[in-house]
């Protein structure tokens, strides 16, 4: 509480106890009063008048102290209403209920929000895996008709397909707990399966893929680590060199088993890797890039942090790294050992 605009806002107050002090004064000397005994009157007002305003304050302030730290310790803080005790003081009273229907308007309106949120989450997901038909469809009926038209059109589907699932990964990221299976998986299987779902973009763009010691198990879910290589994956395309390459490997370190994906592209400014994994954000390389929408990573990101994977970004104008860090407990790394 701020002790001068308190005292400011009682000003009125003192000002009134003043005036009648000194009406008092005016009114004992008319009656012929001794000075002294007119003194001991005033000094016995103002003792008292200081005392009630003091402890009055100090009350007050210890009262609004109790509401700061308990709305510090919520974390929604519109509940602030649900937990306070009802104000002994009547105008207290009623800020109490305005904050208590302030609350209620609260609950109602994110209530609301968030009946709305799930609607939409699950109409995108439908849609998505209603897409996904003509989407299949089209890619076996390209596939059975192989020509140079077909390449290219099944690079677009592959395309595609990369931004529907970005989308349904995008709507289940806040929920990652009910659609996530954590497991023994090999990350060899996992790279070639995301190499595979990119092989026309991958081809059509001359991307030459090197894999090497990649013969290592951890404890993920198989269909998140594939989407997040996937987005990789798309990243060195889009930001490709003449020559591209793409290399994968896999090195052990104690009880961390870190998954290097690395690029000769264009690589990232210094000023931009700090923000890379920033939600929109697409940096100097972004804007040259018309495409570039600065989800992709931001996604990575954050599923990364859902299923306890660390992930890191090392560049410098000959290309781009990525790190991705599964960590083992003591019990797997000594059964493994």
């Amino acid at each position: 509480m701020n002790k001068s605009l308190y005292w400011k806002n009682r000003l009125a107050f003192l000002l009134t106890n003043f005036v009648c002090m000194l009406a008092l004064t005016l009114f004992l000397i008319i009656c012929g009063n001794t000075v002294s005994s007119i003194a001991l009157i005033l000094i016995l007002w103002g003792f008292i008048l200081a005392i009630g305003m003091g402890s009055t304050y100090w009350k007050r302030k210890r009262q609004m102290q109790v509401l700061l730290t308990m709305a510090d310790q919520l974390s929604e803080r519109y509940l602030i209403s649900e937990i306070m005790e009802l104000p002994e003081q009547a105008e207290d009273q009623v800020y109490y209920q305005l904050i208590k229907m302030a609350g209620k308007s609260m609950l109602e309106q994110i209530g609301s929000v968030r009946r709305e949120r799930l609607e939409y989450k699950e109409y995108i997901e439908q849609w998505i895996h209603e897409i996904k038909t003509p989407i299949t469809a089209m890619k076996l009926l390209c596939e059975n008709r192989r020509s140079e038209f077909t390449k290219e059109f099944l690079t677009e589907l592959e395309k595609t397909n990369h931004f529907t699932e970005q989308a349904l990964y995008y709507a289940r990221s806040e929920y990652t707990e009910k659609d996530y299976s954590v497991r023994e998986i090999c990350l060899s299987d996992v790279i070639h399966q995301a190499i595979a779902d990119n092989k026309y973009l991958l081809l059509r763009n001359n991307m030459k893929v090197t894999i090497s010691n990649v013969d290592h198990t951890v404890f993920s879910d198989d269909k998140w680590v594939r989407f997040i290589l996937n987005q990789l994956i798309v990243n060195a395309v889009k930001y490709r060199t003449e020559h591209p390459e793409l290399a994968f490997n896999v090195r052990r370190q104690g009880d961390q088993v870190m998954l290097y994906v690395e690029d000769n592209g264009i690589g990232i400014e210094a000023c931009d890797l700090p923000r890379i994994f920033e939600k929109g954000f697409t940096g100097q390389n972004g804007r040259t890039t018309q495409n570039s929408t600065g989800i992709g990573l931001y996604l990575c990101k954050r599923l990364c942090d859902k299923i306890g994977i660390g992930i890191s970004a090392d560049s410098c104008k000959t290309g781009t790294t990525l790190c991705l860090t599964f960590r083992i407990n003591h019990f797997v790394h000594e059964v493994q050992d």
